[in-house]
């Protein structure tokens, strides 16, 4: 049974000879790996590269904003009126004691946050940060205070404000930084008044560009996970060389605290705005004189285009800038002044920001075919008085019509006009139903409302929309385009299927 057991000594020795040179292969390969390993835990037990001196050389140009308002009370419920010597006579007087004093003006403080532009003493914030109220206060870093001897300028469109604040030094300021070039992911660091807790510096990354919010009609907001709070409105977003590159403005929050989305002004649009505000204490900004809407796939369709681009020309303002050089209804802008329209809401932002007076180059889409015109940038009014609608009461009698894409029409009557309100420069065809599971309804066409045109034609009589409509079914195109106004004239385009 021994000699069973034993190991040939052949075999022994090949065993040993192979287990050896491993044993020594294993060794090294744990030794180049504990050289590399080591450094590796210790740099993820540091963390990411320290903020902090990035952070400490620009607290001095954040500062606090307080300000205080006198808010009229508010009316409450009417008490009721009890027989004198009745129980509830004391309850009730006491109850009316509470309510008079909450009736009272009271003064209300809010905050914010700002930064120093320029050493003389300006500071750039949000308008509603500042808006109505009686008295602003600079709170700078080091504890001293300053009160807003004048507001040089604000633009409740881009919710910007200038301030001035009289120092007895000059003060530190910023500069601003191209937030054109910032991408998706790089860090950024925001500084700022949260809660009313002054020089607090949070850092995260630029998580998207152009956001449109629906704020404003030039949104294109940068989107920061950098942790920001009520407070935080006004303060600056900088990059990681300590330019500005956004004005913080806006949080998505269903708690009222950071969840991750916020949004900041870019610089790109902040320093044009402070400039004009500086210069002229308003914004100037370039005006066209059109109404707009978007290109959808059955606009692009209707009109025979292949790519839904640009802007489409719903109406043009007598006398502006547009209607002098030529532009039509129906016309989709693809380019203005060099710049590409990729989209309908970029077309403003861009006109915005030319320089009135400048002759600029418009390329458009008309018919299907590429042009060109010049046009002479105006400037935007601040607003319009909006057409007053004039009607005189007749005796109403059914109209007569027909039914077509879901919608019942007949001519425009002087009785339909009065029924409508419709004024006598509006022209067309009158909708007087509106089948609520057609397309049309869908795409909120409503009664009332008149078409004008159908496929850029117009029409005066339910015959001619139904001609309309045969000529583009023998084209063999899936929609088409109706130009609607409503009874103020306000025009749109509206592009319906059409059902074989």
């Amino acid at each position: 049974m021994t000699d069973a057991l034993k190991v040939p000594p052949g075999v022994r020795q090949t065993a040993l000879i192979s287990v050896r040179p491993l044993h020594r292969w294993c060794c090294a390969l744990l030794f180049a790996l504990a050289i590399v390993i080591v450094p590796f835990a210790d740099a993820v037990a540091r963390g990411p590269d320290s903020v902090a001196d990035t952070a400490e050389g620009l607290q001095d140009v954040v500062v606090n904003i307080s300000t205080t308002q006198t808010v009229k009370g508010q009316k409450g419920i009417p008490l009721p009126q009890v027989p004198e010597g009745s129980p509830f006579e004391e309850f009730f007087d006491d109850l009316f004691n509470k309510r008079q004093q909450q009736d009272l003006p009271r003064r209300v403080n809010s905050l914010g946050s700002g930064f120093v532009i320029d050493p003389s003493g300006l500071i750039v914030t949000n308008n509603h940060v500042i808006e109505g109220a009686d008295e602003i206060i600079v709170n700078m870093n080091d504890g001293s205070k300053l009160p807003v001897t004048k507001i040089i300028g604000r633009d409740p469109k881009t919710d910007l404000a200038v301030l001035k604040v009289e120092p007895k030094t000059p003060l530190r300021a910023v500069t601003f930084g191209d937030s054109t070039i910032m991408r998706v992911g790089d860090w950024v660091m925001a500084i700022g008044n949260p809660f009313g807790l002054g020089g607090t510096v949070t850092v995260g990354i630029i998580s998207a560009k152009k956001r449109d919010i629906n704020a404003g009609p030039y949104d294109e907001f940068l989107q920061t996970d950098a942790a920001i709070n009520r407070g935080n409105s006004g303060g600056p977003l900088f990059n990681m060389d300590g330019q500005v590159i956004g004005v913080n403005t806006a949080i998505i929050s269903p708690t009222g605290g950071s969840i991750g989305i916020g949004f900041a002004i870019p610089a790109s649009t902040a320093t044009h705005v402070i400039a004009q505000l500086r210069e002229f204490g308003e914004t100037r900004r370039g005006w066209l004189g059109v109404r707009i809407q978007s290109v959808t796939d059955e606009i692009a369709d209707s009109l025979g285009m292949s790519k839904t681009v640009g802007a489409l020309v719903a109406s043009l303002t007598p006398g502006s800038p547009a209607d002098k050089a030529g532009l039509k209804a129906t016309d989709v802008i693809t380019s203005f002044d060099g710049q590409e329209v990729a989209q309908m809401r970029g077309l403003p932002r861009i006109v915005a920001r030319t320089p009135i007076g400048k002759e600029v180059d418009v390329d458009i889409l008309r018919n299907g075919e590429s042009m060109s015109m010049k046009v002479r940038v105006g400037r935007l009014p601040e607003g319009e008085a909006p057409a007053v609608v004039e009607a005189k009461a007749e005796e109403k009698k059914q109209p007569e019509g027909r039914t077509v894409l879901g919608l019942s029409i007949s001519t425009l009557s002087d009785e339909l006009r009065a029924r409508y309100g419709i004024t006598k420069k509006i022209n067309g065809v009158i909708i007087t139903e509106v089948d609520p599971k057609s397309e049309a309804a869908q795409k909120d066409v409503q009664v009332g409302q008149v078409i004008v045109e159908v496929t850029q034609q117009e029409v005066k009589t339910p015959d001619d929309v139904s001609q309309r409509l045969k000529a583009v079914q023998q084209k063999g195109r899936k929609s088409v385009l109706l130009l609607i106004s409503d009874a103020k004239g306000d025009l749109r385009f509206v592009a319906i299927p059409i059902k074989g």
